[in-house]
């Protein structure tokens, strides 16, 4: 008999010619289980992808991919426009500007201070997308999702090898070089709040859900025979899959058919009785 509970695996990679610390890309999970850990109560994830032309992109991706993920593993609410995700995104700004200040206090401290041209930039706050899910157990051995999109990064919801559920973007055309995103200086949070796109559904066991950022979701939206695609992708389960997960990324752009950016990737696979 298998044990209820899901499997979760998180992989990132950067884009051909950069550095894995230079990955503007940041996926974080509340509460954090090993790969191999099978987790049986409610589990929160936020993803966001950077924009790179956008100063300290990557460091505001992991601040509100961290608060995201904090936020809804703390409050069901936050998966409804208005109030609850108003409030997670006026906290999640708020932390903003402390953050840089101390980023460019140790700029300083190191003798390298910020250059004029970065300081013309931070005028301009850091930008990213974001992706928040949260499952939760329900009666019976399913798992309820819930998730909140602001932008092109996707969650897609896989029954037999067949997609049930594209979500924000529904087609490959959907994807383009001006995705909505949410800023490190927005303080406007109605407006966030009236952007966000909201989805919930119900996975059975067997189902799995995929969180990927643009460039992957858009090479797996673009597959006519997703069952394969989705076992070639399955091959990569934990963090010892890194590296051999960067090479098949790097051959898949080879082939032209992947976009040369960052990917980051969340896998959850339920698990029933």
């Amino acid at each position: 008999m298998t044990s209820s509970g899901l499997y979760l695996t998180r992989l990132l990679a950067p884009k051909n010619g950069s550095a894995e610390a230079e990955c503007e890309d940041a996926a974080h999970v509340v509460p954090a289980p090993r790969f191999d850990e099978l987790v049986d109560a409610p589990l929160a994830v936020g993803m966001c992808d950077g924009a790179t032309e956008s100063v300290l992109a990557r460091d505001w991706a992991h601040l509100l991919a961290r608060s995201a993920a904090q936020h809804a593993w703390e409050d069901e609410q936050v998966f409804h426009s208005g109030p609850s995700f108003e409030s997670f995104a006026r906290n999640t700004v708020s932390l903003w500007e402390p953050w840089l200040e101390k980023y460019i206090a140790a700029r300083a401290a190191q003798g390298n201070p910020l250059k004029w041209y970065e300081q013309t930039k931070l005028t301009a706050g850091a930008s990213a997308t974001l992706l928040m899910l949260r499952m939760d157990p329900v009666p019976g051995g399913s798992w309820r999702w819930r998730c909140a999109a602001l932008g092109d990064s996707c969650l897609f919801h896989i029954r037999d090898g067949k997609i049930l559920k594209s979500f924000p973007v529904e087609e490959t055309d959907e994807f383009g070089v001006t995705p909505k995103l949410f800023n490190s200086l927005n303080r406007d949070s109605a407006l966030l709040s009236a952007r966000t796109l909201f989805a919930e559904g119900i996975c059975a066991s067997g189902d799995r859900l995929l969180l990927m950022t643009d460039a992957l979701a858009h090479w797996f939206l673009s597959a006519t025979d997703h069952a394969r695609v989705l076992a070639e992708l399955s091959e990569f389960s934990g963090p010892h899959d890194g590296p051999r997960f960067s090479d098949w990324l790097q051959g898949l752009r080879v082939e032209g058919a992947l976009h040369n950016d960052d990917v980051a990737v969340v896998r959850i696979d339920v698990e029933g009785q």
